[in-house]
């Protein structure tokens, strides 16, 4: 006959629960459940209570019981037309984190190659119901894809947006009026030749992006001015821009005297590719770029600087407040892009 063998096992800690955390923090099971789920609502010296609480007990909420009684997911979907690793789309994720996080938010990235993906992912949506708001960051969407959406109390917020038709509230800047403010800074300094150089929208993807009418802010601005004679160079994704825009340069007529960019990562490896070849900036062409990242301010070049985490950050309150039923206020916020005057720009010689 065998011999049984018996070992001491250590018990295993019990659980603090939320009755618990209520308990040593001396307020209601529904405070503490607001505080984990909603900080925004409690008073910060209650939530202070709560949350050392909770941290002394090592009490840890449970996300999934949290979304089976309030109905919510707790994630919002982010939909970006680009990686997000490129300079924009990362620090508008920045911000929007900066809100997201604290409040106990996940942000799920979608890309957006075309509007194709875009509009399976507006239809599925409602099936999978995984998301309690979606944010758009830069491109259009489609008015008839977010009806359905509207039953269920998504709402769609956007950042740096073309258009506000179908969204419940944006924030973006005014992408013709900054270009309007590039131009006539141009002008008071001389220059009567310049040119705009732009990426070409892909036609294929359908998408339509808010920076698309900075060329159209480019070209009214010079408009506007008579004797003023407007160049325009546009660019591939796919292509050498670097190249495309040296080359459309030497082969005009008439040099122009100034190049205004769509953005700066445009602008900077032309600005060098410029000077390797003999050409004087800003002696003999003025540059402007667009975005101010981190690069231009080192390499002096003269901008037109917008801020996408704040755009980010502004987002995020206006979705918690849409989430929460609350109007956000402003519903729909311009903001100025602000020419930074470095030295890449000078009066003709």
């Amino acid at each position: 006959m065998g011999h049984r063998v018996f070992r001491d096992r250590e018990e295993a800690p019990v659980k603090a629960s939320i009755q618990d955390v209520a308990s040593e923090a001396g307020v209601s099971v529904s405070t503490v459940s607001r505080t984990l789920s909603k900080p925004d609502l409690v008073l910060p010296s209650t939530r202070d209570k709560v949350l050392e609480a909770a941290r002394k007990l090592e009490y840890h909420a449970s996300r999934s019981a949290a979304a089976l009684k309030s109905g919510q997911s707790f994630r919002i979907a982010l939909l970006s037309s680009l990686n997000v690793a490129t300079w924009f789309n990362a620090t508008s994720f920045a911000g929007l984190d900066s809100i997201f996080h604290p409040n106990g938010y996940d942000i799920s990235i979608f890309q957006m190659v075309d509007a194709n993906k875009r509009h399976e992912f507006f239809a599925d949506l409602p099936v999978r119901r995984n998301a309690d708001a979606v944010v758009v960051n830069s491109f259009n969407i489609e008015p008839e894809e977010t009806r359905q959406l509207r039953t269920m109390n998504v709402p769609i917020i956007g950042i740096n947006i073309p258009s506000t038709s179908g969204f419940d509230a944006a924030v973006s800047i005014d992408d013709q009026r900054a270009m309007s403010v590039a131009v006539e800074h141009l002008i008071s300094l001389g220059h009567q030749h310049i040119a705009y150089v732009y990426k070409m929208p892909n036609s294929s993807s359908r998408l339509r992006f808010s920076a698309d009418s900075r060329l159209s802010g480019f070209l009214s601005a010079c408009q506007s001015h008579p004797g003023v004679t407007p160049e325009t160079i546009a660019i591939s994704e796919d292509g050498d821009a670097t190249n495309t825009v040296l080359n459309r340069i030497i082969t005009m007529p008439i040099t122009p005297t100034a190049i205004c960019f769509q953005s700066d990562d445009i602008a900077l490896p032309t600005l060098f590719r410029l000077r390797q070849y003999g050409h004087r900036v800003p002696q003999d062409i003025s540059i402007i770029g667009f975005d101010d990242i981190p690069f231009a301010q080192p390499i002096g070049l003269t901008t037109l600087r917008q801020d996408p985490f704040e755009l980010g950050r502004k987002a995020a309150m206006q979705t918690l407040d849409a989430i929460a039923g609350r109007a956000p206020e402003p519903q729909f916020e311009i903001q100025q892009a602000k020419l930074i005057l470095r030295e890449t720009t000078a009066a003709v010689a």
